[in-house]
């Protein structure tokens, strides 16, 4: 389930959700992940071959509508060091970021001793929140946010395990949205 929060605009928002379905449905533990976002229209019209053979609707198009491609892992490392070394072409629009982090309550984050790894500290706090945070900018600063926090097994129907719902919002994380917009100029 989606969440209401300021909503960026529908083809942005349209391609985040469908990364972050694409991303979750291999689960959670995985490395940063970067898509780019091309025109669905543009890419239809230069490569109406490959554009049928991935299901892409060749008359139906809707306006704005993004595509997103998946690209090499990134290299390893720091993330703002691996997003400083991105220079997309022109034909991109934007891009988008998917990373799993960990969060603390505020209470904890400000209990933290300095610790020479704040990580380590972090993913064994009992207050800890894993979650999958999914950023998409384009090259006009528009801006969506996504953010799914793994579930902690309370959920489980024994089943399958429940995810808490899908928040998306515009900016939910400006800093990561500025670090990738810099990746577009």
């Amino acid at each position: 389930m989606v969440s209401p929060h300021p909503h960026p605009a529908p083809p942005l928002a349209d391609a985040l959700v469908e990364i972050e379905q694409h991303v979750g449905a291999a689960g959670w533990d995985q490395p940063p992940q970067i898509f780019a976002l091309v025109a669905t229209a543009e890419l239809v019209a230069a490569e109406p071959e490959f554009a049928a053979s991935m299901g892409l609707p060749l008359d139906e198009i809707p306006p704005g509508a993004l595509t997103p491609i998946e690209q090499e892992p990134l290299t390893a490392g720091p993330l703002d060091e691996a997003l400083a070394q991105i220079m997309w072409p022109a034909e991109v629009r934007g891009c988008c970021l998917v990373h799993e982090v960990v969060l603390l309550p505020p209470d904890a984050e400000a209990e933290m001793p300095h610790a020479p790894d704040p990580l380590a500290y972090a993913a064994r706090h009992p207050q800890r929140r894993e979650a999958r945070v999914v950023v998409a900018v384009l090259r006009d600063g528009s801006r969506a946010t996504a953010v799914r926090f793994r579930s902690d097994g309370s959920q489980d129907t024994g089943l399958i395990k429940v995810e808490e719902e899908l928040l998306v919002g515009e900016d939910l994380a400006p800093n990561l949205s500025e670090a990738l917009l810099a990746t577009l100029f």
